[in-house]
């Protein structure tokens, strides 16, 4: 069974900086796609970053390039969203999610993750 469990969340000043951790669990190898997705309260969920399985392509939304960098550890099947710069509009609920071959991060694409955390909240103050 699958399982993806977020951690990291927290709430800082604009400006600060936090680094999100998602665990998974229940593959049986590394070849599965990761993603960061968040959801603000009020709004649809949308696609932050995402990386294949060996790490040589990353997709950033445009808001969070810069200032946002997705890494994964396969040797500690944890990935990681570091995130700088934090603005209050980055204020929403963080949710990893896996698939094995889906690695995108266009809103059409979210439904074609299989797997999901129960999400982090990152709350930004002004």
């Amino acid at each position: 069974q699958v399982q993806l469990v977020e951690s990291g969340g927290g709430s800082v000043q604009a400006g600060g900086s936090l680094t999100l951790s998602c665990v998974v669990s229940g593959f049986p190898d590394s070849r599965f796609c990761l993603a960061w997705f968040r959801q603000a309260s009020g709004k649809e969920r949308e696609g932050v970053a995402s990386m294949t399985s060996t790490g040589s392509t990353t997709l950033y939304t445009d808001s969070v390039k810069g200032r946002f960098t997705i890494s994964r550890d396969n040797t500690r099947n944890t990935l990681y969203l570091q995130m700088n710069s934090l603005k209050p509009e980055d204020t929403a609920m963080y949710y990893c999610a896996a698939d094995r071959y889906y690695c995108g991060i266009q809103d059409t694409g979210i439904q074609r993750y299989m797997y999901w955390g129960q999400g982090t909240q990152v709350t930004v103050s002004s």
